[in-house]
């Protein structure tokens, strides 16, 4: 009886385990100053399955120096949700979207082709049908990952690099990127990247500073009250509240140079900073910020003919105030 009701709880166990879900797919590099872990794209079990961010180059956390850099931010999680996503992550215009009938399809890069249904508009808040992931293939070393995706679908065609890189005996990273039209149609659109900084688990608010090497300018959401602007500087009256964010939509006063895509971002609290720089000009610069996490959304655009490719870069620079 003994021996029975053991191998009964051994298969209960076995049962159990697998109808387990699987751990979500990642990897950890380091340069020796700098420690990350990525989550992979993965149609399957990815930690992020949704239709708005690019699934690759996904930072579940970043340390350097006794500071933490990314992290999670958001209450609710669904791998399908618009924003349930870490890190520095990027998000494409869509593709096609405008040409196709109800129950046609459009592309998002970094994503695949989705089904469009009746709607007045895209909703990048939503959730679209995927008809075709593409194809992915990650290679990784001890100090960077490199992503690819491949999409073959009618007029818009792609090949997708995007490599995180830490640089050799620096507290920095990169993210190189390399879009090749190998489509019939021409590749029009723009990114930005969201960035979604978790610093130190410290809350948005008087600790923080955010500054250009610029004047800006800028209206919206919280603007004037709870975020305050002056000369070159974003800084914080108070703590954001649950569910209280700050918005918006068009900062002013950079120029149409590379030069001016340099943002630093500094707690002052614990002495954390990062300054955030591209090698391309800003098409478009939004402040967006919640409880948990601040972000420069930083756009640019993208213009790509047929059999031609783009390339840019972003790097992150890491440092300590104190």
């Amino acid at each position: 009886m003994k021996k029975y009701i053991i191998l009964v709880l051994f298969c209960s166990a076995l049962l159990v385990t697998a109808f387990l879900p699987e751990s979500n797919p990642s990897v950890e590099i380091s340069n020796g100053l700098i420690r990350a872990t990525l989550y992979l794209p993965d149609a399957q079990n990815g930690y992020y399955r949704g239709t708005r961010f690019d699934w690759s180059g996904q930072i579940s956390g970043l340390t350097f120096d006794g500071h933490t850099y990314f992290g999670k931010w958001f209450d609710k999680y669904d791998p399908v949700l618009h924003d349930a996503i870490m890190g520095p992550v990027e998000e494409f215009g869509p593709l096609g979207y405008g040409e196709a009938d109800a129950g046609g399809e459009f592309i998002m890069i970094g994503i695949g082709a989705l089904k469009k249904p009746v709607e007045k508009s895209h909703n990048r808040f939503g959730y679209y049908e995927i008809v075709n992931h593409g194809k992915w293939k990650v290679k990784r070393k001890k100090d960077q990952v490199q992503f690819i995706h491949l999409l073959e679908h009618g007029g818009y065609s792609y090949e997708y690099t995007k490599i995180v890189r830490l640089v050799k005996g620096k507290p920095e990273m990169e993210i190189l990127h390399t879009l090749k039209n190998k489509g019939m149609n021409p590749i029009r659109t723009n990114v930005y990247n969201h960035n979604f900084f978790v610093i130190n688990d410290q809350p948005t608010g008087p600790g923080f500073a955010v500054r250009f090497p610029y004047n800006i300018s800028g209206e919206g959401q919280g603007f004037g009250t709870i975020a305050v602007i002056k000369d070159n500087t974003i800084s914080f009256t108070r703590n954001l509240n649950q569910g209280e964010t700050v918005f918006c939509g068009g900062l002013k006063g950079y120029r149409d140079v590379p030069e001016d895509y340099d943002i630093r971002i500094e707690n002052s609290t614990t002495g954390a900073g990062v300054r955030i720089m591209g090698d391309k000009p800003l098409s478009r610069l939004v402040f967006w910020a919640a409880p948990a996490t601040l972000c420069p959304e930083t756009f640019i655009d993208i213009d790509i003919d047929p059999g031609k490719e783009f390339r840019w870069k972003i790097s992150y620079e890491f440092y300590s105030l104190l």
